[in-house]
């Protein structure tokens, strides 16, 4: 990368640390008063909530899966009828298969697109079917991680908090009014809004020739789409497309907005907790995790191996000239570290070593700093395991925040450790095999192996980006996606939320001198360790065989 890319980097984390301070306490305090807003009080009656009930782990998982079933209903058969809506623009409702692929790839956060979304969807499947469900499926993710913290910081009860208050908060007084103020900022800076459908217009070269240009609510949906980690794109290139990415400035804003409610939720967890040195701990891991990510994307697409790459100075096949190969990189690494699925770039036209770091961000459980709520959790469990295995090192209580981490404890943490790794490695080699799978491949070899796993990373770890060569739209990736998509989403929340039921049941531990120091320099380094650790060990032969071998042909 350049110095002006260095720069431009340098520049926007200068910005998302001194935002993500008064951001990460306001959600503190949005999310721990006792009043209830008038419009949150008439959701509440409407639904039929009563808002001052507690509810313990299991109680919270029902409420969250039966708020996902019946999302991912309402989405089936919104895009399976949405030729009968207003705004349709000719576009016919979609099939079974293709509808229950997108209507599980927004409930579950990851954004996966089978399809084109210009040449797709009406303006009301986007406005009122993946605008409102980025929202929600957002929100879910922070309603977990929300009771994972309350499951560390309350002693002796059962109680992790009410889901339904907890999923309108997170609506109504964070995501809403962030949303708000960026879409009139990047309508400003030029990102369409408007309801038309295919509209002619002159081409540049004048005369007689005319090209078809595409209208919709763009601007209305790109913030959350970025901000909530449902990456999907109106237009099929994602934010690669003029009216959805328009300039450099466009470019910086949206990635302040993938990288931004992650990391203010890490300030939010310390202020939960009482403890503003255990939020600069993680964001120092996560700080440690994201540059070193970005360090080595950036040498891969920077390297000038050729007559092309050298003369332009990078990997240019598949970028904007508007952002160029920094801001491509940039972009690329925030939506892979921050389990957004957005795009201003062709990744599969990455390096390899370049695709191959993308799908390490998400291969490290997308903890840098990961998805909106579940990019915490995920973190949380990392620092679990650096706790016990401290412990056992020194010879020390594997303690974290006056709570015991011991086998019971232990046994949420490492089958939440497994699911990622177990369904990414099953699906790719399932895909492989069947000639159902292979049928899909772009290409051979290493490179069509990277676009399999590369996928089955992207599904489970809910991101949605993806190696544009391999063809996802056919009965066995429709089908097989939803799988590794509800499992990859819900899973680890089942682990999550039964951990947050049994570390609230424990009685406050004091505090000795045989108590591990979960701060300081030792333990940020071997919380970095674990998480790097976790991760070649799971995936380094898959790696080795897709991106690594392709990069040394």
């Amino acid at each position: 990368m350049s110095t002006a890319g260095w720069l431009q980097a340098a520049f926007l984390l200068m910005v998302l640390v001194a935002v993500h301070v008064p951001l990460g306490d306001y959600m503190a305090r949005a999310f721990t008063s006792d009043r209830h807003w008038r419009i949150e009080k008439a959701i509440y009656r409407t639904v039929g909530i009563d808002p001052d009930g507690e509810q313990d782990w299991r109680r919270y998982l029902t409420a969250t899966l039966a708020f996902t079933a019946m999302s991912i209903a309402a989405l089936f058969f919104l895009f399976l009828w949405q030729d009968l809506l207003p705004w349709d623009h000719g576009h016919p409702g979609l099939g079974w298969m293709l509808a229950l692929n997108t209507a599980v790839s927004f409930t579950t956060n990851t954004s996966w697109q089978n399809y084109a979304g210009e040449t797709t969807m009406g303006h009301v499947s986007v406005m009122a079917g993946l605008g409102v469900q980025a929202f929600a499926s957002a929100a879910v993710g922070l309603c977990v991680a929300l009771a994972l913290v309350r499951g560390l910081t309350r002693h002796s009860t059962k109680d992790l908090g009410n889901f339904w208050v907890d999923l309108v908060r997170s609506i109504v007084r964070i995501l809403l009014p962030i949303a708000a103020v960026a879409g009139i900022v990047l309508l400003a800076l030029g990102v369409e809004q408007n309801l038309h459908g295919t509209q002619l217009s002159p081409t540049l070269a004048g005369g007689a020739g005319t090209q078809k240009i595409v209208g919709g609510p763009v601007a209305s949906w790109e913030p959350i789409k970025l901000m909530s980690g449902d990456g999907g794109g109106f237009f099929n290139a994602s934010s690669a497309h003029p009216f959805e990415n328009p300039n450099a400035w466009s470019n910086g804003i949206e990635i302040l907005l993938m990288l931004l409610v992650p990391v203010a939720f890490i300030r939010t967890f310390g202020r939960l907790v009482g403890s503003l040195k255990q939020s600069w701990t993680l964001l120092t891991v996560v700080g440690i995790l994201f540059v070193g990510l970005l360090l080595a994307a950036s040498l891969a697409q920077g390297a000038h191996s050729g007559t092309v790459p050298t003369a332009v100075g990078g990997q240019t096949e598949g970028t904007e000239v508007r952002f160029g190969v920094p801001g491509s990189t940039m972009f690329g690494l925030s939506a892979t570290g921050s389990a957004d699925g957005a795009a201003n770039s062709s990744y599969d036209s990455f390096s390899s070593l370049g695709g191959g770091t993308l799908m390490a961000a998400m291969m490290l459980g997308e903890i840098a700093p990961g998805g909106t709520g579940s990019g915490l959790y995920g973190l949380i469990m990392i620092v679990l395991v650096a706790v016990f295995i401290g412990g056992l090192m020194v010879g020390r209580t594997p303690e974290y925040l006056r709570k015991r981490i011991g086998v019971g404890e232990m046994r949420y943490v490492v089958s939440y450790a497994l699911v990622a790794p177990t369904l990414i490695l099953v699906a790719s080699a399932i895909a492989v095999a069947l000639p159902a799978g292979r049928a899909g491949m772009g290409n051979s070899g290493a490179h069509g192996l990277s676009e399999v796993v590369y996928a089955a990373t992207s599904t489970t770890q809910s991101n949605g980006s993806s190696f544009g060569g391999l063809s996802g739209n056919t009965p066995f990736y429709n089908l097989g996606m939803c799988v590794t998509m509800l499992v990859g989403r819900y899973l680890p929340m089942v682990f999550v939320l039964a951990l947050a039921g049994r570390l609230a049941g424990q009685k406050p531990g004091a505090v000795t001198t045989g108590t591990l120091r979960a701060s300081g320099v030792n333990f940020v380094a071997l919380a970095t360790g674990a998480a790097v650790l976790l991760a070649l060990l799971n995936f380094l032969p898959a790696l080795s065989l897709g991106p690594l071998a392709d990069g040394m042909r």
